[in-house]
């Protein structure tokens, strides 16, 4: 469990639900299952306001219009005992005010513009920490267990975010290079799996591979590559990843 911050306040919400206020968890007195979805939608959508209607339907698959304000204000209530009386602003609509606190996805989000910024620039060291920030919260589970819209629609934002950590993290350990080439084969296969219909990762671990010399390995993954393009889509690799088989091959 990381909750790595100088913040008052630090949420964490993929994986265990987590939260510190000036070095007390505060976790475990959210009321049951009810109240830590309730939190947890807030703080995804903590920078707007949210209609009482919205929220219901956010905790309860079809709920019942009269008995919004009876079911949700308890919720509310304990929320507000829990992290003060100002903690939740609004009636009809309502908005999460923590203010200063760090929430781990929005981090990860911070990171991974940081590291795809560093990247575009080949600063390969300034790349590869915020690379790993990123990573290390996007493979955490999100609410495992739990089924909802916008459940899906976070994970989903993890399963992207993921993507473009382990992108920016091989790219930076290649720019590095050295004891990192073996990082950047390791992380480039993982892309070719999680995303096999995903050029980049090929390229990246193509690239990896003929780093540490292994030429016949890069090309066997081109290879790879055109046969799951085939079967799948009926299409040959782009321009790009054909012109770095191209030079690979001309190297052997």
């Amino acid at each position: 469990m990381t909750l790595a911050s100088s913040h008052p306040v630090r949420i964490q919400i993929c994986g265990p639900l987590a939260v510190e206020r000036d070095g007390q968890r505060l976790e475990s007195g959210l009321p049951g299952r009810q109240g830590r979805l309730l939190f947890t939608y807030l703080v995804v959508n903590r920078h707007r306001h949210i209609p009482r209607d919205e929220l219901a339907e956010a905790l309860w698959r079809e709920p019942d219009p009269a008995a919004v304000d009876t079911r949700l204000n308890p919720l509310l209530s304990k929320l507000r005992r829990v992290f003060g009386a100002d903690a939740v602003d609004g009636r009809s609509t309502l908005r999460l005010c923590l203010r200063d606190a760090w929430v781990d996805l929005e981090a990860a989000v911070d990171a991974i513009h940081r590291a795809e910024s560093a990247v575009a620039l080949q600063d390969w060291p300034r790349a590869w920490g915020p690379s790993l920030t990123a990573l290390f919260v996007a493979e955490r589970d999100f609410l495992p267990g739990e089924d909802a819209p916008w459940i899906d629609q976070t994970r989903h934002q993890l399963t992207e975010l993921r993507l473009r950590a382990l992108e920016s993290y091989t790219a930076a350990a290649l720019g590095v290079g050295g004891t990192e080439l073996s990082s950047a084969v390791r992380t480039g296969r993982q892309l070719t799996h999680l995303a096999p219909l995903r050029e980049s990762g090929y390229r990246y671990l193509m690239q990896a591979l003929a780093a540490q010399g292994n030429l016949a390995e890069a090309l066997g993954v081109y290879s790879e590559l055109c046969e799951c393009l085939r079967d799948q889509l009926g299409v040959s690799p782009s321009p790009a990843t054909r012109e770095l088989y191209q030079r690979l091959l001309a190297a052997t």
